[in-house]
């Protein structure tokens, strides 16, 4: 789709710069938080996130379906352009797979300074079992030219960013839309795909954070050379400037999550529990790669404990980890860190880059004991 410009003027954010260097919240991002949901923590106690919990980010507005008239295009660079309707698809060979789904802006508002955008702290992430047919299946009956580069993913759904008039659009080479593992999905957790999160029909990546897996999917397209929309040439960049290009934001980095430990203060979240014997808990994920470690820290990170194990969901999904902790008296900063199977750990502080995407950084939960 050739790039449009917008001609309306919008307000300007905070002081114009796009950036937030205090603890206020702008209006703006209060609305996109109203708008989008987050995972609630207690929520990793199960191994499959139910609909309801499962983390939800819409960039632009909900596009209304008409499911008659709907289609799915194949087209661009094919041997057998193609038009088909959910039915048609749904009869293909359908696979179901647990996926663990991160948003790539996790972490983004404990950044500092932050950039005024959805103000993710911990809770975008979930794992559910999507079921579809495989996109491999259908690229080869549409016929993927030889010399085709990139396959383009557009959806319906429509806006403004970055100055420019665009459908969300998003690309993956040749190669990687044919992994055995990616699906276009047309169902989630056992139930049709609800209309937030992309109903008829969505793609699916696994591995890679969840701005990759597109949404109320229109049109697939073969490309000669690789797509340089919005949502990939400009968004979605590890950049350290504005001017600068980064790069490219791709598979999810390794990380865990606790349970927030005993009941919370209503407020503050802060965390009160019994001292004696508490069970820490939570999931840990690496994009493609497998968890080799967790460790929980009940210092503030300058002591750390390994963590049990257990037998990750699927190979596509997080892994349950368990921790044992005498508590003791007084007021501690309980923190948790995965290592993947590549050696790569979390770090105690993220390298802030412009975008506030792939805030892997431990996470830490003030916890006291009486």
């Amino acid at each position: 789709m050739e790039e449009q410009r917008a001609e309306a003027r919008f307000p300007t954010v905070g002081d114009g710069s796009g950036f937030a260097d205090t603890d206020r919240v702008f209006k703006e991002e209060l609305q996109l938080a109203l708008r989008n949901r987050g995972m609630l923590l207690e929520g990793l106690r199960y191994p499959v996130t139910p609909t309801g919990l499962h983390y939800l980010l819409v960039h632009y507005d909900i596009p209304e379906v008409k499911i008659e008239e709907w289609r799915l295009n194949i087209g661009g660079l094919v041997s057998r352009p193609m038009s088909l309707a959910l039915d048609e698809i749904r009869k293909r060979p359908a696979r179901t797979i647990a996926v663990t789904m991160e948003c790539a802006g996790n972490g983004r508002a404990l950044l500092a300074p932050r950039r005024i955008s959805q103000p993710w702290l911990l809770e975008a992430i979930g794992t559910a079992e999507w079921t579809g047919t495989p996109l491999r299946g259908i690229l080869e009956e549409a016929g993927v030219h030889r010399e085709a580069a990139d396959i383009l993913f557009t959806g319906l759904d429509r806006g403004v960013e970055g100055g420019e008039v665009q459908h969300y659009q998003r690309s993956l080479t040749v190669s990687e839309a044919g992994r055995e593992e990616v699906l276009l999905v047309y169902a989630m957790n056992g139930a049709p795909l609800p209309p937030q999160h992309g109903y008829p029909l969505r793609l699916l990546v696994p591995g890679w954070y969840g701005m990759t897996s597109v949404k109320w999917l229109e049109r697939i397209e073969a490309l000669a050379d690789p797509f340089q929309g919005y949502q990939m040439a400009r968004a979605y960049r590890y950049s350290q400037t504005e001017d600068e290009p980064g790069e490219a934001v791709s598979l999810m980095r390794v990380r865990a999550l606790m349970i927030p430990p005993g009941i919370p203060d209503f407020l503050t979240r802060t965390r009160l529990v019994q001292a004696g014997t508490v069970t820490l808990m939570g999931k840990a994920w690496a994009g493609r790669l497998s968890i080799s470690r967790v460790e929980v820290s009940v210092d503030g990170g300058s002591t750390w404990s390994d963590a049990r194990l257990g037998e990750p969901v699927s190979p596509h999904a997080w892994t349950t980890w368990t921790c044992l902790w005498n508590a003791i008296r007084g007021s501690h900063v309980v923190c948790v860190r995965a290592t993947d199977s590549e050696g790569n750990v979390q770090p105690l502080e993220q390298q802030w880059n412009v975008g506030g995407y792939g805030n892997n950084s431990v996470q830490r939960v003030t916890v006291i004991v009486q």
